[in-house]
């Protein structure tokens, strides 16, 4: 007998089933194409074909749920669906924020088609609806998918208000109990981190708070569940930030020391 296979089998026959990732993410890509419908791969000849492809998202969202024992699926369902076209209107505003904030985009079809952020966004708030309606694992599959995609790395549990603009994007980091305000705009690189890692801490916030119209440059680190950066401050990159910084701030590096004006 194959004590290898045996092994594995036994692994196999007591680890809990779930939907594979690939399930998960195509999902996700075909609502995505749902909320911005400019591929033209997506050809619908009349208003029942497209009723029935929205039929079918649902049913599709049923069955993964039906994979992680979620109590009430059917409501969950129908509670996400007649949400979306609120998650829609909020992406919208990022859109306009990323095309207007961005001298290089040309359009928003070409912001919603080629920009990393837009994508990452877009799972990060239909995965943060579904953590609200206490839906376990999936949120969390869909951000990762999300970010093995786009070096995006955003926890479906933070709080990102609308006109959120992520530019360039690889290497962005977000923590679970991150809170960012209206109106932020983050580049390559930035992390939202936690001071501790401590399993112990897993029920306080952890992560900074950003306030309203902050921009914060490549590679800036900001760290801390009581760290704030005040609104309409600018964070140079590759700052490195554990303390809270006042509204109206300009906080960069000169000959290594930290500039707080």
């Amino acid at each position: 007998m194959n004590t290898n296979a045996s092994y594995f089998f036994k692994k196999y026959s007591e680890t809990q089933k779930l939907v594979s990732r690939k399930k998960v993410g195509n999902w996700i890509k075909n609502v995505f194409d749902l909320l911005f419908p400019v591929d033209l791969d997506q050809h619908f000849n009349s208003e029942e074909d497209f009723i029935r492809h929205f039929g079918s998202l649902k049913a599709e969202l049923n069955s993964i749920l039906s994979t992680i024992n979620h109590h009430d699926i059917d409501k969950t369902v129908e509670t996400f669906f007649d949400e979306l076209p609120a998650i829609s209107q909020v992406l919208e505003t990022d859109i306009v924020s990323i095309y207007m904030g961005d001298p290089a985009a040309q359009s928003e079809a070409e912001v919603v088609r080629c920009y990393p952020g837009v994508f990452a966004i877009a799972a990060y708030r239909i995965a943060h609806k579904l953590h609200h309606l206490n839906v376990k694992v999936i949120p969390r599959m869909i951000t990762e998918y999300a970010h093995s995609k786009t070096g995006i790395d955003i926890h479906p549990q933070a709080q990102i208000d609308k006109h959120f603009f992520i530019d360039h994007g690889t290497g962005v980091v977000i923590g679970a109990t991150a809170i960012i305000g209206k109106n932020v705009k983050i580049y390559q690189g930035v992390t939202l981190g936690g001071l501790s890692v401590r399993k112990e801490d897993a029920t306080i916030k952890r992560h900074p708070t950003i306030e309203d119209n902050v921009v914060i440059y490549a590679g800036a680190t900001i760290l801390g569940g009581k760290t704030v950066i005040g609104h309409n401050s600018i964070i140079g990159g590759n700052t490195f930030i554990t303390k809270s910084v006042p509204p109206n701030s300009k906080v960069y590096y000169s000959q290594n020391n930290e500039v707080v004006k």
